[in-house]
């Protein structure tokens, strides 16, 4: 059994390096039967998922074109008003400075959290102390929020859990909201609590003698009555550990579950939103950057479990990503490439607000990235500090990272719909937005180091006028994110290592029906969903079509001219993501609804019976064990049983009692020969288990096949 990687600290005013976590991919669509894949909509395939560069390139390389493909009428959401954030500390004398605020006002930051990490576990608002930290001047709450309003932005306040109290909590939101009517809305109970020394790392201050997840969540349900009573329109935030990350998985002594079922399992009737970090590390930021791609999975699992948990409540519990960083050549022109990928990449897959760590930090030590001096300092802005006889630029000055989250201030803003975008090339990642004035913008972010790219937009959903594009770039040479000429006779130039944007206008007017309200599923079974949703707030729409997300594609799954519609032959087990999108009278459609996610059951009736059970886990890895029942009414003598994992991560690493092989995400089991028989009726069972890696989220397989058979699942 591998062992177990744990985290070294927290961090402070001298932040220290958190270990590498291993990367992953996002897991695999699922196939579905469709009645009609729709024109207007499809694009080409989506590309493979990124795989990482080296530091060489070939001549192809360097002469390569890459096809984009962009669909507008595959919705991924809306970006929230509390969308792009950014951490503040207690310690960073500069917090307030006014060229502080104008610069994160000019980079589009709507949220700011504050009192910074794990200092809001020491942190007693009133006094303004932190008890074992440093406290610099300037940095009480009310000149925090002088900030917060002259950004026009709003705050996330950490409510001291580790050495407070409900109490302090509740007084602190009377203080914000009553006396003072600041109208702050989140409110997270704690900073990285599954840190306090239950799993063996012990950075986060906490003095419940009980420092059990099951401890915390009923201290958050203490929490949040207090505060509730005091304002009832403030959101409540719990802290989850990351799939895939350490501890998720590991369940500690004493308890029967790992902290998120744990937690979850108590207050997902309760909170409004669910708290996840990120630094996945690696030896480079380069490595970092590819490791985005493990967001999609891990944000997906969070999903899943806040769904298993809040059932019909699911929808109204956010995600936040309160704290994010490479962890690694943090100035670097690579994290600042990073940076924007890593924000739309959360936002595309659910997340409602991300926060950068941080603003201010201190550098740790010197090196060289891309010819710029490194300084291995978590902060966008310079603190002015030195490693031995090298020094850090003037106070404030931004660093690479602070650039690529003020890229995206041309890509999209809050109320812009995000639509489907891929790449054919591990090299160049894309976003796109459908914004409000309805300009179409697509962020294309070239992580070579070496070549350049052009690139071919392909558009569905969106005709492009012929009139040449906006284009912003940040790249070598610039010092700002800056509006650059459009490449004549069409395809964009992508320099190495830049950042670029395009923006282009409609063609022809668009319909003036609004986008369906955000369906939900009203009824879901093994091979049909029942989805309804709500009449555009504009326009008056003749008929509503149901559309599945397959990468950039679109197929569509019903159509109706009432507000549900019924999808049918759907595959037991399986997730689904699909967008309403409304017609108007002359056939035009309607921008995308906010996409839902669902999944169908195992079969209700079937001669086979399936439970599989993650034993023990430890961030990288973990043991289940598998039983397999008969409950036919026939005997079976010899069987197989096929699953495929929901991530590209899994995989099995050694077995016993039965005989498993792989190929990809397949597994195929055969029984030992001792095992083979299985009674009828539930007279005897198979049990077999095995040692799995998951390379990022480790999702429970959905459809198990006895012989062909898809099995009841428990």
């Amino acid at each position: 059994m591998p062992l177990m990687q744990l985290p070294a600290t927290g961090r402070s005013n001298r932040p220290r390096r958190r270990p590498g976590r291993s990367a992953g991919r996002r897991p695999a669509a699922a196939l579905v039967c469709a009645l009609a894949t729709v024109a207007a909509l499809a694009t080409a395939p989506p590309a493979p998922a990124a795989t990482g560069r080296t530091a060489t390139a070939t001549a192809a390389d360097e002469a390569s074109a890459v096809e984009v493909s962009v669909n507008a009428g595959v919705g991924l959401g809306t970006i929230d008003k509390a969308a792009f954030g950014v951490n503040h500390a207690l310690w960073d004398s500069h917090m307030n400075d006014p060229e502080v605020t104008g610069l994160l006002g000019e980079a589009g930051v709507g949220v700011m959290r504050y009192p910074g990490g794990s200092y809001g576990d020491i942190y007693h608002w009133k006094d303004h102390t932190a008890p074992g930290g440093y406290v610099a001047p300037g940095t009480t709450f009310d000149e925090f929020m002088g900030s917060v309003r002259a950004t026009g932005s709003q705050p996330m306040i950490i409510a001291n859990y580790g050495t407070g109290t409900p109490q302090e909590a509740a007084e602190w939101v009377r203080y914000a909201n009553v006396t003072r009517g600041y109208g702050a809305k989140y409110w997270e109970i704690g900073n990285e609590i599954y840190g306090n020394g239950h799993y063996g790392g012990g950075w986060e201050a906490d003095d419940h003698p009980d420092k059990s997840p099951h401890e915390y969540a009923r201290n958050v349900l203490a929490y949040a009555e207090a505060m509730k009573a005091v304002d009832p329109s403030i959101k409540i935030g719990a802290v989850l550990t990351t799939p895939g990350d350490w501890p998720d998985g590991i369940t500690g002594p004493g308890d029967s579950a790992d902290w998120n079922h744990t937690v979850l399992s108590a207050v997902a009737g309760t909170i409004d939103f669910a708290i996840v970090h990120s630094y996945p590390g690696g030896a480079t930021a380069d490595e970092a950057l590819d490791r985005t791609a493990r967001l999609p999975g891990q944000l997906r699992e969070v999903r899943r479990q806040i769904d298993r948990y809040a059932g019909e409540r699911s929808p109204k519990i956010g995600i936040a990503l309160t704290e994010v960083n490479s962890n690694v050549q943090m100035n670097s022109r690579p994290n600042g490439l990073f940076a924007a990928d890593t924000y739309m990449t959360a936002l595309e897959n659910g997340v409602f607000n991300v926060d950068w760590w941080n603003v201010h930090n201190g550098p740790t030590s010197a090196e060289t990235v891309d010819g710029d001096t490194d300084f291995n300092d978590f902060g966008l802005l310079s603190s002015g500090g030195c490693v031995g006889d090298v020094c850090q630029p003037a106070v404030n000055t931004p660093f690479h990272p602070y650039f690529g989250i003020k890229s995206l201030t041309k890509l999209g803003r809050p109320g812009d719909t995000m639509v489907a975008s891929s790449t054919d090339s591990d090299q160049v990642s894309a976003h796109a937005v459908h914004r409000a004035d309805g300009t179409l913008s697509v962020m294309l972010i070239n992580k070579d180091p070496l070549n350049s790219h052009t690139a071919d937009i392909g558009y569905a959903g969106y005709t492009p006028t012929d009139q040449a594009p906006v284009v912003h770039r940040y790249g070598r040479g610039d010092t700002d994110v800056t509006r650059v000429a459009a490449t004549a006779g069409g395809d964009q130039v992508l320099p190495p290592y830049s950042i670029t944007t395009i923006t282009v206008a409609p063609h022809a007017a668009t319909t003036s029906v609004g986008a369906p309200g955000a369906p939900k599923t009203t009824a879901v079974d093994s091979s049909t969903a029942t989805v309804s949703w709500t009449a555009p707030a504009t326009g008056k729409a003749v008929r509503y079509e149901v559309y599945e997300r397959l990468g950039t594609n679109a197929q569509l799954l019903a159509s109706s001219t009432s507000t549900s519609a019924t999808l049918h032959n759907l595959p037991p087990g399986s997730e689904h993501t699909v967008n309403v999108l409304a017609r108007d009278a002359d056939g035009r459609l309607s921008r995308p609804s906010e996409p839902l996610t669902f999944a169908t059951t195992a079969p209700r009736d079937s001669s086979c019976l399936v439970n599989y059970r993650v034993d023990s886990g430890w961030g990288s890895g973990f043991v289940a064990t598998v039983t397999v029942s008969n409950v036919g009414d026939a005997p079976i003598n010899g069987w197989t049983l096929d699953f495929t994992w929901p991530s590209t991560g899994q995989s099995v690493q050694s077995s016993w009692n039965a005989n498993l092989t792989s190929s990809g995400t397949r597994v195929h089991v055969t029984d030992n020969g001792t095992n083979a028989e299985l009674a009828p009726r539930g007279g005897s069972t198979a049990t077999f288990g095995f040692v799995g890696a998951n390379d990022g989220a480790n999702p429970t397989p959905t459809t198990f096949t006895l012989n062909g058979t898809v099995c009841r699942t428990s």
